[in-house]
């Protein structure tokens, strides 16, 4: 196959450059808008471009289907900082909930669950899930183009880099095995940088999910179900009705003296091997 630009669709086109340029590193930004309030999202057109003076890039492109930016973008221009958080297998199902396009306003830090820490230097809050937070200051924001599709080269320089000690080896480098990183690829698939190689996290596009805000008290503050777990749950787009779906598992939990364990652990079983549906009455049964 050979493929000159403006020969296909431009999402075409930018769906096999996503398939070919690959694995991406994860940017998971946090801005602030002009008011104040915060926003997360991330962006896998990123990378790091010097250590002196120490400049990342990325790329909050304009959308291909209406040709408008993102809110990143609107608080990069209005304030000119923001914060490079990692993204590592642990966090990847929370990170993904906020590529949901939610409304201007809407604070990503709470429908996604994660934990605002103050910054040393910069406004926006950092990710203290996140195993390497950069603080930044934006230097330029150079446009490639005014169509849908056209990228927006926002160049940080860090200003305070924070490294969790626990991703850290005896002789204080980042061990790969303990940072466990994630890295975007075509379509819905992602690369984990330990252990198994290649998993797929199907992308919020087109329904906003609910948010782990969202979930019942007793899911979101679940001693049992993980991050990722709740990172699932919040992308439904509603909370389901109780069902009469039932199972030997299911029943013997409800004879539990700690039932509300008992189903918990048996809901995430049933979230790792993907049938959210059962989860989810398993959940609603408690």
């Amino acid at each position: 196959m050979t493929i000159i630009p403006g020969s296909i669709k431009t999402a075409q086109l930018h769906g096999y450059l996503l398939g070919a340029i690959a694995p991406r590193p994860i940017c998971f930004a946090s801005t602030i808008d002009s008011d104040g309030v915060n926003n997360l999202s991330p962006f896998s057109f990123f990378n790091v471009f010097g250590a002196k003076p120490p400049i990342l890039i990325f790329s909050p492109a304009r959308r291909v289907r209406d040709n408008t930016i993102k809110h990143t973008l609107e608080n990069v221009y209005a304030t000119r900082e923001v914060v490079i958080n990692v993204v590592n297998y642990n966090m990847v199902q929370q990170a993904n909930l906020t590529s949901c396009e939610y409304p201007k306003g809407v604070d990503e830090f709470v429908k996604a669950g994660f934990t605002p820490i103050k910054s040393d230097i910069v406004k926006p809050f950092r990710v203290k899930e996140s195993p390497v937070q950069l603080e930044c200051k934006v230097l330029q924001v150079i446009e490639t183009g005014q169509e849908g599709g056209a990228g927006n080269l926002v160049i940080c320089e860090v200003v305070c880099m924070h490294i969790d000690d626990n991703v850290l080896d005896e002789h204080g480098r980042i061990d790969p095995n303990k940072i466990d990183l994630v890295a975007r690829m075509g379509a819905d698939y992602y690369c984990r940088a330990s252990g198994n190689a290649v998993f797929e996290v199907p992308k919020p596009n087109v329904s906003l999910g609910i948010g782990i805000d969202a979930l019942p008290a007793a899911i979101r503050n679940s001693a049992v179900l993980t991050g990722n777990n709740l990172g699932i749950l919040g992308n439904s787009t509603a909370i389901p009705t109780a069902g009469a779906w039932t199972d030997d598992r299911l029943e013997t939990a409800l004879k539990q003296t700690d039932r509300a364990a008992a189903l918990h652990q048996y809901a995430k079983e049933l979230l790792d091997a993907g049938q959210t549906d059962k989860a989810w009455q398993v959940l609603l049964a408690s």
